[in-house]
């Protein structure tokens, strides 16, 4: 889908884009792309949001796109430190240039990370903007496990909802509110000709 190729051009949620409407909207499209003389040595230092970058004067082109961001006011998520306090530890190592994670199956592992960047994966869990409100100011390690089945009212051994995992696992909790959110506005997007 068209939507789901601006969201890697923008870096923003497929939900956080408007305008994509029509024909275009539910029609699906294959893209095969090469650079023209590429520099090996070039292409493997490019990180992610470079490479996705690179898609942007795709849709311009050939779907003759035009958007603009706009922020509006919608439902988020505050991240919080509970009462408790928080439950890990400022990283051994602090002053990294890089903070490192792996994250799936229900499982996440950071090093060096900050409430910032953590608010940053959480907004990709809780599949809502996550503001970091902590107040914490350093770089902390962190392990979380939950079930990453959101909508199980199971109690087997999948473990704990996300939200619940949160506070019992890190002593950080995600409060509902209300705040300025950076959307896409997309003005024009065409079909594109054939090849």
């Amino acid at each position: 889908p068209l939507i789901y190729l601006i969201s890697g051009a923008y870096d923003i949620k497929p939900e956080l884009i408007s305008g994509v409407s029509g024909p275009i909207d539910s029609a699906r499209f294959d893209v095969i792309a090469k650079m023209v003389e590429p520099d090996p040595k070039v292409i493997k230092k490019l990180s992610d949001r470079q490479r996705e970058l690179m898609l942007l004067p795709f849709l311009e082109e050939r779907f003759q796109l035009k958007a603009h961001t706009e922020t509006k006011i919608l439902p988020i998520f505050e991240m919080i430190v509970t009462k408790d306090g928080p439950k890990f530890k400022h990283s051994p190592s602090p002053g990294k240039p890089n903070p490192t994670w792996t994250s799936g199956n229900g499982r996440f592992n950071a090093h060096d990370l900050s409430m910032t960047d953590m608010a940053s994966v959480l907004t990709d869990l809780a599949r809502r903007t996550v503001i970091d409100k902590t107040g914490l100011t350093g770089k902390y390690d962190l392990t979380l496990k939950w079930s990453q089945d959101v909508d199980s009212k199971s109690t087997t051994d999948s473990g704990p909802s996300i939200f619940t995992a949160l506070p019992e696992q890190l002593g950080l909790k995600l409060k509902p509110s209300k705040g300025p959110v950076e959307t896409l506005v997309v003005d024009h997007a065409a079909m594109p000709s054939e090849n």
